[in-house]
Protein backbone atom coordinates (compact mmCIF):
# COMPACT_ATOMS: atom_id res chain seq x y z
CA UNK A 1 0.00 0.00 0.00
CA UNK A 2 1.39 3.15 -0.62
CA UNK A 3 2.21 5.91 1.84
CA UNK A 4 0.72 9.03 1.29
CA UNK A 5 2.43 12.11 2.76
CA UNK A 6 0.65 16.16 2.31
CA UNK A 7 3.38 18.37 2.38
CA UNK A 8 1.46 21.54 4.10
CA UNK A 9 2.45 24.96 6.28
CA UNK A 10 -0.44 27.49 5.95
CA UNK A 11 2.58 30.15 5.65
CA UNK A 12 3.55 30.79 1.87
CA UNK A 13 6.93 31.25 0.32
CA UNK A 14 8.38 28.21 3.06
CA UNK A 15 9.44 25.94 0.07
CA UNK A 16 6.00 23.48 0.11
CA UNK A 17 6.23 23.45 -3.77
CA UNK A 18 9.77 23.30 -4.17
CA UNK A 19 10.21 20.27 -1.69
CA UNK A 20 6.92 18.63 -3.38
CA UNK A 21 8.43 18.65 -6.92
CA UNK A 22 12.46 17.48 -5.89
CA UNK A 23 11.61 14.96 -3.02
CA UNK A 24 9.10 13.09 -5.44
CA UNK A 25 11.80 13.86 -8.16
CA UNK A 26 14.44 11.77 -5.70
CA UNK A 27 12.03 9.41 -4.87
CA UNK A 28 11.31 8.43 -8.57
CA UNK A 29 15.02 8.27 -9.22
CA UNK A 30 15.28 6.05 -6.12
CA UNK A 31 13.34 3.57 -8.48
CA UNK A 32 10.15 3.92 -6.10
CA UNK A 33 6.70 4.74 -8.53
CA UNK A 34 5.21 7.62 -7.53
CA UNK A 35 2.23 9.90 -7.87
CA UNK A 36 2.21 13.88 -6.70
CA UNK A 37 -1.03 15.64 -6.30
CA UNK A 38 -1.03 19.31 -6.83
CA UNK A 39 -3.60 20.50 -4.51
CA UNK A 40 -2.71 24.61 -4.71
CA UNK A 41 -4.76 26.34 -7.24
CA UNK A 42 -1.36 28.11 -8.30
CA UNK A 43 -0.40 24.70 -9.84
CA UNK A 44 3.72 25.64 -9.32
CA UNK A 45 4.10 21.87 -9.03
CA UNK A 46 2.32 20.74 -12.42
CA UNK A 47 3.83 23.85 -14.02
CA UNK A 48 7.48 22.56 -11.96
CA UNK A 49 7.34 19.38 -13.69
CA UNK A 50 7.03 20.45 -16.96
CA UNK A 51 3.33 20.57 -17.68
CA UNK A 52 1.39 23.53 -19.26
CA UNK A 53 -1.31 23.62 -16.54
CA UNK A 54 -3.44 25.81 -19.06
CA UNK A 55 -3.71 23.10 -21.24
CA UNK A 56 -5.06 19.90 -18.89
CA UNK A 57 -7.99 18.70 -19.60
CA UNK A 58 -8.63 16.50 -16.21
CA UNK A 59 -6.81 18.38 -13.28
CA UNK A 60 -7.31 17.50 -9.23
CA UNK A 61 -10.56 20.44 -9.87
CA UNK A 62 -12.48 18.03 -12.24
CA UNK A 63 -11.82 14.84 -10.24
CA UNK A 64 -12.82 16.64 -6.71
CA UNK A 65 -16.14 17.33 -8.50
CA UNK A 66 -16.51 13.86 -9.62
CA UNK A 67 -16.31 14.97 -13.37
CA UNK A 68 -13.41 12.09 -14.04
CA UNK A 69 -12.06 9.40 -12.93
CA UNK A 70 -9.24 8.96 -11.17
CA UNK A 71 -7.41 7.45 -13.11
CA UNK A 72 -8.56 9.65 -15.83
CA UNK A 73 -7.06 12.94 -13.81
CA UNK A 74 -3.91 10.85 -13.57
CA UNK A 75 -0.82 12.20 -16.29
CA UNK A 76 2.43 10.98 -17.08
CA UNK A 77 5.47 13.48 -16.82
CA UNK A 78 8.45 13.07 -18.70
CA UNK A 79 10.16 11.57 -15.39
CA UNK A 80 10.54 8.24 -14.97
CA UNK A 81 8.43 6.39 -12.59
CA UNK A 82 6.59 9.70 -11.90
CA UNK A 83 3.40 10.49 -12.42
CA UNK A 84 0.83 14.00 -11.89
CA UNK A 85 -2.71 14.87 -10.90
CA UNK A 86 -2.78 18.58 -11.55
CA UNK A 87 -3.81 21.39 -10.85
CA UNK A 88 -4.96 24.94 -12.35
CA UNK A 89 -6.38 28.16 -11.38
CA UNK A 90 -9.88 26.64 -11.15
CA UNK A 91 -9.39 24.92 -8.28
CA UNK A 92 -9.67 28.23 -6.44
CA UNK A 93 -13.15 28.23 -6.96
CA UNK A 94 -13.89 24.07 -5.74
CA UNK A 95 -14.30 25.16 -1.85
CA UNK A 96 -17.69 26.78 -2.71
CA UNK A 97 -18.53 24.62 -5.41
CA UNK A 98 -18.21 21.83 -2.69
CA UNK A 99 -20.18 23.88 0.01
CA UNK A 100 -23.67 21.52 -0.19
CA UNK A 101 -21.53 17.97 -0.66
CA UNK A 102 -22.03 15.30 1.89
CA UNK A 103 -18.60 14.36 3.18
CA UNK A 104 -16.65 16.89 1.67
CA UNK A 105 -13.64 16.42 3.77
CA UNK A 106 -13.30 12.66 1.95
CA UNK A 107 -13.42 13.05 -1.81
CA UNK A 108 -9.76 13.10 -2.20
CA UNK A 109 -9.56 10.35 -0.22
CA UNK A 110 -12.00 7.71 -1.56
CA UNK A 111 -10.91 8.58 -5.04
CA UNK A 112 -6.96 8.08 -3.78
CA UNK A 113 -7.90 4.76 -2.24
CA UNK A 114 -8.33 3.08 -5.36
CA UNK A 115 -5.26 3.76 -6.67
CA UNK A 116 -3.01 4.22 -3.36
CA UNK A 117 -1.90 0.21 -4.46
CA UNK A 118 -0.38 1.18 -7.40
CA UNK A 119 2.18 3.91 -6.10
CA UNK A 120 4.80 3.55 -3.22
CA UNK A 121 4.61 7.11 -2.95
CA UNK A 122 1.64 9.72 -3.00
CA UNK A 123 3.15 13.54 -2.44
CA UNK A 124 0.45 16.24 -1.84
CA UNK A 125 1.28 19.80 -2.21
CA UNK A 126 -1.20 21.81 -0.45
CA UNK A 127 -2.19 25.33 -0.50
CA UNK A 128 -0.89 27.88 1.59
CA UNK A 129 -4.03 28.07 3.85
CA UNK A 130 -6.06 25.94 6.15
CA UNK A 131 -9.05 25.62 3.70
CA UNK A 132 -11.03 22.91 2.85
CA UNK A 133 -8.43 21.75 0.02
CA UNK A 134 -5.54 21.17 3.04
CA UNK A 135 -8.24 18.84 4.95
CA UNK A 136 -9.06 17.05 1.93
CA UNK A 137 -5.43 16.66 2.23
CA UNK A 138 -5.12 16.10 5.46
CA UNK A 139 -7.70 13.08 5.63
CA UNK A 140 -6.32 11.27 2.22
CA UNK A 141 -2.61 11.49 3.86
CA UNK A 142 -0.83 8.91 6.48
CA UNK A 143 1.61 11.73 7.56
CA UNK A 144 2.31 15.68 7.35
CA UNK A 145 5.87 16.97 6.14
CA UNK A 146 6.07 20.77 7.35
CA UNK A 147 8.79 22.43 5.41
CA UNK A 148 10.05 25.69 7.50
CA UNK A 149 11.62 28.49 6.40
CA UNK A 150 14.89 29.59 8.40
CA UNK A 151 13.78 33.23 9.07
CA UNK A 152 12.82 35.23 12.02
CA UNK A 153 9.01 34.50 11.40
CA UNK A 154 9.16 30.36 11.18
CA UNK A 155 7.05 29.21 14.11
CA UNK A 156 4.78 31.88 13.64
CA UNK A 157 1.68 29.85 12.66
CA UNK A 158 3.07 26.43 13.38
CA UNK A 159 1.08 26.17 16.19
CA UNK A 160 -2.08 26.75 14.14
CA UNK A 161 -1.36 24.07 11.89
CA UNK A 162 -0.75 21.67 14.67
CA UNK A 163 -4.11 22.57 16.00
CA UNK A 164 -5.61 21.76 12.70
CA UNK A 165 -3.61 18.57 12.71
CA UNK A 166 -4.59 17.51 16.03
CA UNK A 167 -8.16 18.43 15.02
CA UNK A 168 -8.30 16.19 11.67
CA UNK A 169 -7.01 13.35 14.13
CA UNK A 170 -9.35 13.60 16.50
CA UNK A 171 -12.76 13.73 14.29
CA UNK A 172 -11.57 12.59 10.53
CA UNK A 173 -8.50 10.51 10.36
CA UNK A 174 -7.57 8.83 13.78
CA UNK A 175 -4.36 7.72 11.94
CA UNK A 176 -2.41 10.67 10.70
CA UNK A 177 0.83 11.49 12.49
CA UNK A 178 3.04 14.18 11.99
CA UNK A 179 6.26 12.73 9.52
CA UNK A 180 8.01 15.81 10.47
CA UNK A 181 9.89 18.81 9.71
CA UNK A 182 12.48 20.16 7.16
CA UNK A 183 14.02 23.31 7.52
CA UNK A 184 14.65 24.83 3.70
CA UNK A 185 15.87 28.01 2.78
CA UNK A 186 19.21 27.63 5.19
CA UNK A 187 22.07 29.88 4.80
CA UNK A 188 25.17 28.88 6.83
CA UNK A 189 26.77 31.95 6.93
CA UNK A 190 23.92 33.61 9.53
CA UNK A 191 23.62 33.13 12.47
CA UNK A 192 19.47 33.92 12.28
CA UNK A 193 19.36 30.12 10.30
CA UNK A 194 21.30 28.86 13.12
CA UNK A 195 19.34 30.08 15.80
CA UNK A 196 16.10 29.43 13.88
CA UNK A 197 16.98 25.78 13.60
CA UNK A 198 18.09 25.58 17.53
CA UNK A 199 14.41 27.45 18.77
CA UNK A 200 12.16 25.29 16.41
CA UNK A 201 13.82 21.84 17.66
CA UNK A 202 13.54 23.08 21.43
CA UNK A 203 9.73 24.00 20.83
CA UNK A 204 8.79 21.86 18.43
CA UNK A 205 7.61 18.26 19.63
CA UNK A 206 8.10 16.12 16.69
CA UNK A 207 10.33 14.57 14.28
CA UNK A 208 13.19 17.02 12.56
CA UNK A 209 15.20 15.37 9.62
CA UNK A 210 18.59 15.78 9.54
CA UNK A 211 18.92 16.85 5.84
CA UNK A 212 18.55 20.55 5.73
CA UNK A 213 17.34 22.24 2.31
CA UNK A 214 20.02 25.05 1.36
CA UNK A 215 19.67 28.50 0.06
CA UNK A 216 20.62 27.85 -3.49
CA UNK A 217 20.12 29.39 -6.86
CA UNK A 218 20.01 26.39 -8.97
CA UNK A 219 16.99 25.06 -6.50
CA UNK A 220 15.30 29.16 -7.73
CA UNK A 221 15.70 28.67 -11.40
CA UNK A 222 14.78 24.98 -11.92
CA UNK A 223 10.98 25.64 -11.76
CA UNK A 224 10.97 28.35 -14.43
CA UNK A 225 12.94 25.20 -17.15
CA UNK A 226 9.93 22.67 -15.75
CA UNK A 227 12.12 20.43 -14.12
CA UNK A 228 12.79 19.37 -10.91
CA UNK A 229 16.36 19.87 -9.54
CA UNK A 230 17.66 16.31 -9.87
CA UNK A 231 17.26 16.79 -13.74
CA UNK A 232 18.13 20.68 -13.92
CA UNK A 233 20.99 20.53 -12.01
CA UNK A 234 22.13 16.82 -10.83
CA UNK A 235 25.38 18.16 -8.88
CA UNK A 236 23.90 21.12 -7.24
CA UNK A 237 23.85 21.72 -3.21
CA UNK A 238 20.04 21.79 -3.29
CA UNK A 239 19.79 18.20 -6.05
CA UNK A 240 22.56 16.55 -2.93
CA UNK A 241 19.82 17.89 -0.49
CA UNK A 242 16.71 16.90 -1.77
CA UNK A 243 18.34 13.16 -2.85
CA UNK A 244 19.37 12.80 1.02
CA UNK A 245 15.81 13.85 1.81
CA UNK A 246 14.39 11.19 -0.23
CA UNK A 247 16.80 8.78 1.33
CA UNK A 248 15.74 9.63 4.42
CA UNK A 249 11.71 9.87 3.93
CA UNK A 250 12.66 6.14 2.29
CA UNK A 251 14.79 5.36 5.77
CA UNK A 252 11.73 5.97 7.70
CA UNK A 253 9.01 3.48 6.75
CA UNK A 254 9.93 1.04 9.16
CA UNK A 255 10.25 3.97 11.86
Amino acid sequence: MGRIIAIANQKGGVGKTTTSINLSSCLAELGKKVLVIDLDPQGNTTSGLGMDKSEMDNTVYELMLDECTVKQSIHKTEIENLQLIPSNVNLAGAEIELLGINNKEYILKNAIDYIRDDFEYVIIDCPPSLNMLTVNAMTTADTILVPIQCEYYALEGISQLIHTIDLVQERLNPNLKMEGVVFTMYDSRTNLSNEVVDNVKNNLNTTIYKTIIPRNVRLAEAPSHGLPINLYDSRSAGAESYRLLAKEVVGREDV
